[in-house]
């Protein structure tokens, strides 16, 4: 599928309706925009996607394997002091 639509003042391009009923996009949710030679590919962000990130992010920057897990259930019993 191919859909062309004008360039904003501000950069701006609205996403056609259908892509985003596809894709099940919503107001507030990220696209990401990834960048290879001369193309440019345009994709929802997927919370597994933001998941890895942060697993590896831990894992790269502490000599414990730290995962996301970890710090929510870290922040959960935070909540539970006397």
């Amino acid at each position: 599928m191919i859909i062309k639509r004008p360039l904003g003042e501000k950069g701006q391009v609205v996403i056609p309706k259908n892509i985003r009923t596809l894709f099940n996009l919503r107001k507030g949710e990220n696209i990401i925009f990834e960048v290879n030679d001369n193309n440019v590919t345009i994709k929802p962000e997927k919370k597994e996607d933001i998941k890895n990130f942060l697993d590896e992010f831990f894992n790269s920057v502490s000599k414990e394997n730290i995962t996301l897990e970890d710090i929510r259930k870290a922040e959960d019993e935070s909540y539970d002091l006397p």
